[in-house]
């Protein structure tokens, strides 16, 4: 049980297109709460549509942060993103004992939640290496040999961005281990209490939710967002579902039909891969979006002894 000193903070997750921001917005609303975003691809200017950022009328409801602040030059890790969202809240729970963190990037919200897990040293010259194969070969060919290296990390890892499909290969070709092995050390001990709320609904569902949500972000003008970024397609802010398709449409290695296919295939991988990530996680208290209410009751009746 909490105690009237203890801070909360609501961790709303679930899978790509669920409808986190809705409930997170709801949650802060009735808690008096303000939000922190979680999902790294949300955290770059420029790129509303394809990542899916808050509309100007949710960002008006409920202060949120991180979200629109960098640009796609600018490299932030998950460390980086762990100390200064922990600062962040620490301003917040001077003004209010509740927080909310609403997050899609499953390393970005344990980073904040548990901290990071140490990882070993890789072997001199082995990320150039696969740097160099990736750029001769393509992600295909990344996504293979992973595959067959450290089929248990493929299983969730995001397919889509060659840096995490990388970092696995690094780390099993180093040490003969899976990359998930070195996970599951200690929590770090946080100063504040943490309630887990989790999103979810039947497959079929949601993988309707993601087919119409590409659909619109495309009559929102997905392709023309995609285009402004050609030039620095390379970059890792840009290895994402969404803007990699249309890159090899403008590449014309692919035609439009099939570039839109791909977007909303790899979105429902990508979400496939989520739910695995958060599924090992016995801490997260499962919802459908539409039960909003009781996701509000459940919360409360966590807070009994501190509200």
């Amino acid at each position: 049980m909490l105690t009237k000193r203890d801070n909360v903070l609501i961790a709303v997750l679930g899978p790509t297109a669920v409808g986190k921001t809705a409930i997170a917005i709801l949650l802060a609303q009735h808690f008096g709460a303000e939000i922190i975003s979680a999902d790294s691809r949300q955290f770059y200017k420029r790129m509303p549509i394809g990542t899916a950022q808050p509309d100007k009328d949710e960002l008006a409801a409920i202060k949120h942060h991180f979200i629109d602040f960098l640009t796609v030059e600018t490299n932030f890790s998950a460390g980086q993103f762990e100390q200064a969202a922990l600062q962040k809240l620490e301003d917040l729970f001077k003004k209010s004992k509740i927080a909310v963190v609403a997050g899609g990037s499953g390393l970005y919200v344990n980073a904040l939640l548990e901290g990071l897990d140490e990882m070993p040293n890789v072997k001199d010259g082995l990320r150039d290496e696969l740097i160099q194969a990736f750029e001769e070969n393509g992600i295909e060919y990344l996504q293979e040999l992973l595959k067959a290296k450290d089929p248990k990390y493929y299983e969730e890892v995001d397919e889509n961005n060659p840096h995490r499909l990388i970092r696995g290969l690094e780390v099993v070709m180093s040490t003969g281990k899976s990359i998930l092995d070195f996970r599951g050390k200690p929590k770090k001990q946080r100063p504040f209490k943490v309630i887990k709320v989790g999103l979810q609904m039947e497959r079929e569902q949601l993988y309707e939710r993601i087919n119409l949500r590409v659909d619109k972000m495309l009559e929102a003008g997905l392709e023309n967002e995609a285009k402004s970024f050609y030039e620095k397609k390379n970059l890792n802010a840009l290895q994402t579902v969404g803007y990699q398709e249309l890159f090899s449409f403008f590449d014309g290695e692919i035609d439009k039909a099939e570039a839109i296919r791909l977007i909303k295939r790899n979105t429902r991988r990508f979400a496939k891969r989520q739910l695995t990530w958060l599924r090992k996680d016995e801490e997260i208290n499962w919802f459908e979006p539409k039960d909003s209410s009781k996701i509000i009751a459940f919360i409360q009746e966590q807070l009994d002894d501190y509200l």
